[in-house]
């Protein structure tokens, strides 16, 4: 990977979560949520990165933990991912090559044929893999935004270094 990514977009149901719905009798909808991935998206934030959610679905859920996350652009109930992505990156100033994005079914296909780095989850449906640059081998809702992190973190940072910045409460200077 020789670009810089700037943006990290993610799917939700299959991506930041197992892709299975989950709906109490009481008609509210339930999403687990994997730590690690929001350990991930704070590392993203430490180094400068955005970080946005578009997804089909609506949920107070995915409004309630994007919200914890400190994630800017949360934008459900979306048909049209790429036209949301444009918007999102004239705000950043920043091109499809600078953009990541993480998805596992066939509506993240237009996304991901154009972004610098498409990523799929290791549970993703073939399609989306075989355009993948990146496959995890973590599933969905298994870590697998936190893989996609550690990946990037890795090739633009000196990981280690990186990670002791971090706990030691440094503030990381971001050119």
């Amino acid at each position: 990977m020789n670009k810089k990514i700037k943006l990290i977009v993610l799917d939700v149901d299959g991506v930041l979560t197992d892709g299975k719905l989950y709906i109490g009798s009481d008609r509210v909808e339930y999403k687990p949520f994997h730590t690690q991935d929001g350990m991930g998206i704070s590392l993203a934030h430490y180094t400068g990165m955005k970080t946005a959610i578009i997804t089909g679905r609506k949920s107070e859920a995915v409004s309630k933990r994007a919200e914890e996350l400190k994630i800017k652009y949360v934008y459900q109930g979306i048909h049209d991912k790429l036209t949301v992505l444009q918007e999102i990156m004239d705000d950043l100033q920043i091109t499809l090559d600078e953009v990541c994005y993480v998805g596992d079914d066939i509506n993240d296909l237009p996304i991901l044929q154009k972004v610098g780095l498409p990523v799929a989850p290791n549970n993703a449906v073939s399609i989306v893999k075989e355009y993948a640059q990146y496959v995890t081998i973590s599933n969905g809702g298994e870590g697998a935004v936190r893989e996609t992190i550690d990946h990037i973190l890795a090739e633009q940072y000196d990981y280690k270094s990186l990670i002791q910045d971090y706990l030691d409460g440094k503030v990381l200077i971001v050119q």
